[in-house]
């Protein structure tokens, strides 16, 4: 018996939602999925979601200003697309008409003000979007924040240990094989960072946590201004 040929499905066929063709439009100017998530300030996961469960239709309104943006006005800086989107970006509401949480992976504040939220290589080179939220809720707690990078020896400027570096956490050191070196930034210990201020250097950044902790690094003296993020974490608490 001859084998079966496979019908290639035609647009019509597969019956996309809205939301998958205006994704469909930014891919072919050169987005990937991974961007349209950014700039929806979303999980990548989401976006293959329009495609395979029907999602994203709150994202319509904000994905056509973002297309708009993009082939009418000639904007192509992802923060700056963000910022287009988040204005037109309206939040689910319940059965009891408050405003839906949004649904994330692994990022959890618990009554006590304890969270931890971590990425690695291929979430950090796309923002980290997915510890803003965790970032978000501690400043609405008012909570402290520490955080934990690792790079390449190299990448820092002060020695392993350095009191200069980051002050009465010595032992939060963690050296490794490939050359790459952890390190932490404030701790209960310490008092940690204000979640508030910190929440406001990510929205300054277009919600790229990746590059709000890169550019303090590189303020405050820590790293080299090329230095990469190769891991990055971030923990809560509520202050005593």
């Amino acid at each position: 018996m001859p084998p079966r040929t496979r019908r290639r499905r035609s647009s019509q066929d597969t019956g996309r939602n809205e939301a998958a063709q205006l994704a469909d439009r930014l891919q072919q100017a050169g987005y990937t999925k991974r961007d349209i998530a950014r700039i929806i300030d979303r999980d990548p996961s989401l976006v293959s979601q329009f495609y395979s469960r029907n999602k994203g239709a709150a994202f319509v309104p904000a994905l056509r200003q973002v297309l708009t943006a993009v082939e009418t006005g000639g904007i192509t800086d992802l923060p700056e697309l963000a910022a287009i989107a988040a204005r037109h970006t309206t939040r689910r509401t319940t059965a009891s008409g408050t405003r839906a949480r949004v649904r994330t992976k692994a990022l959890l504040i618990t009554p006590t003000g304890s969270g931890t939220g971590r990425v690695a290589s291929q979430a950090i080179a796309s923002g980290s979007a997915r510890l803003r939220p965790l970032i978000a809720e501690a400043a609405l707690r008012g909570l402290r924040l520490a955080f934990t990078v690792r790079l390449a020896k190299t990448a820092y400027v002060h020695p392993s240990g350095s009191r200069t570096d980051s002050p009465g956490i010595r032992r939060d050191v963690t050296q490794r094989a490939d050359h790459t070196e952890e390190r932490s930034y404030g701790s209960a210990q310490t008092g940690g960072f204000d979640a508030t201020d910190f929440a406001r250097r990510v929205d300054a950044a277009g919600g790229d946590v990746t590059a709000a902790v890169h550019q303090w690094l590189s303020e405050t003296g820590r790293i080299r201004p090329e230095a990469q993020i190769l891991h990055l974490e971030v923990r809560t608490w509520r202050p005593r």
